[in-house]
């Protein structure tokens, strides 16, 4: 039996990943920050089929005694502070968790777990201000963010563990994905939430900033699939995972609203406190070397992720209504 060790288990991709590998028969531990309030919502379902370590990526030692109890073939670095807004204001916290934790798990798992396969969660935030398009493994980077700046850091002290160590250490470059899984603040949520929330009679408006921004959008049940290809191969290496198509931010709005029948334009109000000092224009990938090497394809579109994503809060709220 294969044993894996996921930090970030409660977030969404860590959740999705955690149901990936027990199907697959793994042993799974799951790396989580001692916290006053329930942080497992996400894993409830699956909790008694994984085993939680107390640890945090600003502490070592914790790490340390995290591999060190779980022993694990395989690693997912998914801990992060994951917000691009929240690293505006709080660009020092999101420098620690985001950039020097990486360091931290990396030298954990040298020390304490070195034939661990290694995967660390690159973003295509490190693209920012684009300087090609699109996307893949060999484009410059521009990052355009506090966020981008760490996750950059991130991906290229995994490259120099790699080569200096030997680790078999490899990052996915995951353009956004959602899911009704994702956290409330994110755009695409906060859409289909405020979808839900007109629906129901329980909210009148919702705002937004950019509406023009484009994003390269998939589902992350299906972007999980790839982290772990990636830790399956031979050689490590580093992978575009996206869907090589671009849609706006009003696109995903028409959608969600058209889903439940209403029309956006009577909802919808553009508010300046949601745009960011520094935008990230246009990110597309192009995940061709992940489909030749990988084998990956995604298998959700991106009008069954919208859908996916308003019929699943539109249900959550009407239970509470």
């Amino acid at each position: 039996m294969k044993r894996a060790l996921i930090t970030g288990i409660t977030g969404q991709d860590g959740s999705y990943l955690a149901e990936l590998l027990l199907s697959k028969g793994y042993k799974v531990y799951g790396l989580t920050r001692r916290s006053s309030t329930k942080i497992t919502g996400r894993i409830d379902h699956i909790l008694s089929q994984v085993e939680l370590l107390n640890g945090d990526l600003l502490d070592q030692p914790s790490l340390i005694g995290a591999m060190e109890d779980a022993k694990p073939d395989e690693v997912y670095n998914l801990a992060a502070q994951s917000f691009v807004q929240t690293s505006w204001n709080q660009p020092v916290l999101t420098s620690e968790f985001t950039a020097m934790g990486v360091t931290k798990v990396l030298e954990a798992v040298r020390k304490a777990a070195p034939k661990a396969r290694f995967y660390q969660a690159s973003s295509s935030e490190m693209f920012g201000k684009v300087q090609a398009v699109p996307q893949k493994e060999a484009t410059p980077f521009y990052p355009r963010s506090p966020y981008g700046v760490a996750k950059l850091y991130g991906h290229w002290i995994t490259v120099n563990y790699r080569e200096s160590y030997g680790m078999h250490a490899s990052s996915g470059i995951l353009f956004n994905h959602e899911s009704p899984r994702r956290g409330i603040e994110f755009v695409t949520r906060k859409i289909s939430y405020h979808v839900a929330m007109i629906k129901h009679g329980l909210a009148h408006e919702l705002r937004l900033g950019n509406l023009d921004a484009q994003r390269d959008w998939g589902f992350a049940g299906d972007y999980v699939e790839a982290m772990w290809l990636m830790l399956q191969q031979d050689n490590p290496d580093d992978f575009v995972v996206a869907m090589n198509e671009t849609h706006t931010v009003k696109e995903f709005v028409e959608l969600a609203f058209e889903r439940a029948d209403l029309d956006w334009k009577k909802y919808v109000k553009l508010d300046e406190r949601f745009m960011r000092p520094a935008e990230v224009d246009l990110l597309i990938g192009d995940a061709s070397k992940a489909k030749r090497i990988l084998g990956w394809e995604p298998k959700t579109s991106f009008k069954q992720l919208v859908h996916m994503m308003v019929d699943s809060d539109v249900k959550l709220v009407g239970a509470s209504v």
